[in-house]
Order: C-alpha cells, then sequence, then structure tokens
C-alpha cells in the first residue's frame, strides 16, 4: 500500500497528462523578467508578491477550499495505529491559507466496495482523523469520491460525518440487507445499491454530488451521457469540478474548453450547475510546489465550522453558487448582478497582481453562449479596479463574470441566474 501511495503521489502511477498541444495550435508560454536595482532578496520578495507569497490572500467574508485530495488518511493512521501522528499535507495547506479541505479517502485505498463492517470501521477512523486534525483554522471534510452508479467518478458531500456503503451495479449488496439500519457503534449506515438508492440517500441526507475531472481520465464522456437522467437533473447534483488538465497553452483561459465549456453547457441543459476547484492528487510535503499548481474556491462564510457542529453552512453556499474560482492572483469581491428587467448591471470589484489581460461578461439565452470582452492591457499590476457593466438581460437566461491576466491566471463567478 505504501509503496502504490508513493507511486500515485510521484507520478509512476495513474499518470496523466498534464499538457496538451492540439495539432495547428499556437502555444503561448508566457515569460516574465524583473529587473530591479536592489540586492537579490529584495527582489525575490518583489516577485513574491505576485502570488502573495504563495499564498491565497485572506478576503474578509470568505473560506479558502479545495477539494478531492487522495491523502489515505484512514490507513496512514491506522498504520500508524495512533491519532497523534501529524499527516505532512497538514502543514502545506495551512502555509497556504487553506480554510476547508474535503477530502477524499476509499478510492483506491481502503475498501470502498465493502458493505459491512470492514469499511465502517475505517470510515470511523476517517471521520476520527478529521476531527483530530481539525480546528478554529482549518476544517478536513471527510468527502467520497464513488465510481459507482452514477455515471464517471463523482465526488459525495454530506453536511456531517455519515455511514454508509455503496456497490456498482450488477453487483448487489448482501441479501436482505436494508437501504437504512441503525447499527451499534455506528448509528444510522445506508446501504445505496444503485442511482435511485444514492438520490436518495442524497436528499435524505441534504448531501451533494458533482462531476469529478468531467470528460477526461476515468469520467470521460461524463456528464454529458447523464444529462437527461433524473439524478443529474436534481438540485442535489451540484455540477462538476474545475481542474486546469490538460493546459493547453493555446487558451488564454484556464480550462477554457473543458471546464468553462462544460459550465456553460451544463446551465444551458439544466441550470443552476456550478463547477468546484479540486486538486485531484496524493501525498503533500512542504517541498512539493502546490500553490503553482492549485485552484480554490472562495466559499461566502463569515468563520470556519467547528468540525462537531458539521459544516451545513459550506454545504448551502455551494448550493446556492456563493463561492467564486481564482488561481490566487486575482480575487473578486462582491460580484453581483443588480437592477431590475431588462436593465441590468454587473458590479464587481476585482484585485489582481499580474498585469491584466481582459475581463468578460458571459450569457446564454438557455441555448447559445456569447459574452462581452473588456480588454484591461492598459491597466498597471498591483491594482484594484472597479466595474460597472450594463447589459440588456432580455432573453438571457444566465450570466457569469470572469479576468483572467496576462499570465494566464484568473478567477471566476458561478452562473446567476436572470
Amino acid at each position: 500500500e505504501w509503496t502504490k501511495s508513493v507511486g500515485e503521489s510521484r507520478g509512476e502511477l495513474n499518470n496523466f497528462a498534464l499538457y496538451n498541444a492540439p495539432p495547428g495550435t499556437l502555444q503561448r508560454m508566457a515569460v516574465y523578467f524583473y529587473l530591479s536595482p536592489e540586492d537579490g532578496r529584495a527582489t525575490q520578495q518583489d516577485v513574491m508578491a505576485y502570488t502573495h507569497d504563495d499564498v491565497y490572500k485572506p478576503l474578509p467574508g470568505y473560506q479558502v477550499m479545495v477539494s478531492h485530495f487522495h491523502f489515505h488518511l484512514n490507513e496512514h493512521l491506522t498504520d500508524e495505529g495512533s491519532m497523534d501522528v501529524e499527516p505532512s499535507f497538514l502543514p502545506v495547506f495551512r502555509a497556504l491559507g487553506i480554510n476547508l479541505a474535503i477530502l477524499a479517502d476509499f478510492h483506491g485505498d481502503s475498501h470502498p466496495l465493502d458493505t459491512g463492517a470492514t469499511r465502517l470501521n475505517e470510515q470511523k477512523v476517517y471521520f476520527e482523523g478529521c476531527r483530530r486534525f481539525s480546528d478554529r483554522d482549518l476544517l478536513l471534510i471527510p468527502g467520497e469520491e464513488p465510481d459507482a452508479n452514477f455515471g464517471g467518478h463523482y465526488m459525495f458531500l454530506f453536511p456531517k460525518p455519515l455511514y454508509f456503503t455503496h456497490v456498482k451495479l450488477p453487483a448487489k449488496g448482501p441479501a436482505g440487507q436494508p437501504f437504512v439500519e441503525n447499527l451499534a457503534g455506528f448509528g444510522t449506515v445506508y446501504h445505496p445499491t444503485d442511482a435511485a438508492t444514492e438520490l436518495d440517500l442524497l436528499k435524505k441526507e441534504n448531501g451533494l454530488v458533482w462531476q469529478t475531472h468531467p470528460r477526461t481520465k476515468g469520467s470521460t464522456g461524463y456528464p454529458d451521457a447523464v444529462k437527461d437522467e433524473g439524478f443529474f437533473l436534481s438540485d442535489r447534483y451540484l455540477g462538476a469540478s474545475f481542474q486546469s488538465l490538460p493546459v493547453d497553452l493555446s487558451e488564454p483561459r484556464l480550462c477554457e474548453k473543458r471546464c468553462l465549456g462544460l459550465l456553460d453547457d451544463m446551465n444551458n441543459w439544466a441550470g443552476p450547475k456550478f463547477l468546484v476547484a479540486e486538486g485531484d492528487t496524493y501525498m503533500k510535503y512542504p517541498d512539493d510546489e502546490t500553490f503553482p499548481q492549485l485552484v480554490v474556491n472562495y466559499v461566502k462564510l463569515d468563520r470556519v465550522p467547528k468540525f462537531d457542529e458539521g459544516w451545513t453552512p459550506v454545504v448551502k453556499a455551494l448550493r446556492a453558487g456563493d463561492f467564486f474560482l481564482t488561481s490566487g492572483e486575482v480575487l473578486l469581491h462582491n460580484a453581483k448582478v443588480e437592477g431590475a428587467g431588462a436593465k441590468r448591471t454587473y458590479n464587481a470589484e476585482v484585485e489582481w497582481t499580474f498585469p491584466p489581460e481582459f475581463a468578460e461578461l458571459v450569457w446564454s439565452d438557455g441555448k447559445t453562449v456569447d459574452r462581452q470582452i473588456i480588454r484591461l492591457s492598459d491597466l498597471p499590476p498591483f491594482t484594484t479596479h472597479k466595474f460597472q457593466i450594463p447589459f440588456d438581460a432580455t432573453g438571457k437566461k444566465w450570466v457569469r463574470f470572469a479576468v483572467w491576466d496576462s499570465a494566464g491566471n484568473g478567477a471566476f463567478t458561478q452562473p446567476s441566474g436572470l
């Protein structure tokens, strides 16, 4: 297990392409040179300011959230035989300024398809480990990435620790095992065995589900293949995840076709659907270059929930679309639609570090996506700018806003219904 975990984290196993250069494309590889009369230390500090010292800058009223990490926390704590051995990813997340982290045990580790005491006892360790290492500044949320009956891979998020098992059709659980039961030592335990009972579980426990790494890897062809299914049309199906993989440097936006294209498609199919930034990687160490590779979510929350309180506020904020995604260098303040009727205004206060390239207001009538591009190349770096973009809402179903800089970094909102 340890060899497998190390191999996955170092890219020797399950290694997918990080970059893709389609034939006929012009790959733009930005390089910056910073010239300064100051000494090396001062110059280095000036350079690091462009990435806020590789920290996701605190934003009042928001908490920084990451998702989808296969740390195999249950296995590592079980192997150690102790809850007091600090996982190596904790100081990494703390140094980055992360407040909420949705983990994803039971995906290539432990016994994800077991329907009895083996899996339930592993879940108990998983929950206790997340509780042990959560505090007032960082909440570890025990999520899971099944690949059972909704198609492809997807993330389950519940507002509290929840015991459940799952099997993949045509397999079935033990004969006579009920959908829900009460077991000593565990409390309420669910046993969904198909898409209908998985959706029933999400409804009963106010959970959310979204497609992980859509249209690639183990989710190739999804969620497109299930866009007409009842579970996808349900409000429990939040949407999909965002990860710039593979990177195509001919695109002026991060994950332009696979991710942002899907975001627009989903909202035309069955909105409101959103994108959740994910990491989808394995163990993290302090010497890893994590900040340059990780897009995060800024979730609108006043504080980090305590583990024993549950994290219903997180689930509600995600379902409401009260969050934006960013690579860290561009931050959005109070981005929203104002006005009524046909005459609306999109207002946003935006700060950035690198020289900006363009802002855009994107909308759709439910079939065709269009946008207004606002060129920003005449504005300097390290600037805060207030946008007031009037637009005609006639015939438009939804609208979203984004800002992208000259280094390929950016931030974007979730679509707002009109």
